[in-house]
């Protein structure tokens, strides 16, 4: 049986199952030479390829890998890494000069040169035929030109985020999960703008990492407005502290207690 492993490769970190060859064997963290559906590309192993791995990835790219990097491949992959800052500077000329209405945000020159792939922002559709002309003449490979959105150019672009940590997008995410500004009221965070948006300007992930979790804990707390019988007496639910799994409660003498969940003895509606 051929074994196979999960690789991430690309500037948008995608992620693959992917077929090592006969009696081949890799280890966890290697840099590898593979070959995807784009072409011969870098990447890198995270784990071996079970079906509970496969399952949680949206979407998996296929292929086989070709051989760990060897010092050789590095130094390819170097020289590939300079030649896109020239791509990337006459790709803007020619954007300039045909006065297209396009922001130049990364290019990825693929291990093999089966491709050059330009990624790009704009507000609207843009006409870039007379433009993949230009850059097919100029590197004689094939180009690929690649619309992205805001949250996408962090992906690309982004180092740390307020946490001091690398970016998520940029490290293990593979979709962009939707954020909403409910998620931030349930978890009280601040509704400042400035301080809960991410490096792309829209709302952090990991709001919508830890909202199952306030949602399951909410579910098991009274709500607010409803009354309740504890150990300390009757009263009416003001508000909940959803991870501290505690409810603030006026009672009928005028008291108002944080009391935690486990001594909510019945809930009266």
């Amino acid at each position: 049986m051929v074994a196979t492993y999960i690789a991430r490769h690309g500037a948008m970190r995608f992620l693959g199952e992917y077929e090592a060859g006969p009696d081949a064997s890799y280890e966890r963290g290697q840099a590898v030479i593979m070959r995807s559906e784009r072409g011969l590309e870098v990447g890198e192993l995270l784990c071996p390829a079970t079906s509970q791995a496969v399952s949680l990835i949206v979407e998996p790219t296929r292929g086989q890998l070709v051989r760990v990097m060897t010092e050789d491949d590095h130094v390819t992959a170097e020289r590939l890494r300079q030649s896109e800052l020239q791509e990337f500077h006459t790709c803007n000329t020619f954007i300039h000069d045909r006065k297209l209405q396009m922001e130049l945000v990364d290019v990825e020159h693929l291990f093999g040169g089966e491709r050059i792939v330009f990624y790009f922002l704009a507000e609207k559709r843009v006409d870039f035929r007379e433009l993949v002309k230009d850059l097919a003449r100029e590197f004689r490979t094939r180009i690929e030109m690649r619309q992205i959105g805001v949250r996408d150019e962090a992906k690309l672009l982004a180092d740390y985020g307020d946490c001091g940590k690398p970016v998520c997008c940029n490290t293990h995410m593979a979709v962009m999960p939707p954020v909403s500004m409910r998620m931030a009221k349930l978890q009280k965070s601040t509704l400042d703008p400035t301080k809960i948006s991410g490096r792309c300007g829209r709302l952090k992930c990991c709001l919508r990492f830890e909202q199952d979790v306030y949602e399951e804990f909410q579910q098991q707390l009274p709500q607010p407005g409803s009354r309740v019988v504890t150990s300390k007496g009757q009263g009416r639910v003001l508000a909940q502290e959803i991870l501290a799994r505690k409810l603030l409660i006026e009672f009928e003498d005028g008291r108002r207690l944080a009391v935690s969940a486990e001594d909510i003895l019945t809930k009266l509606g």
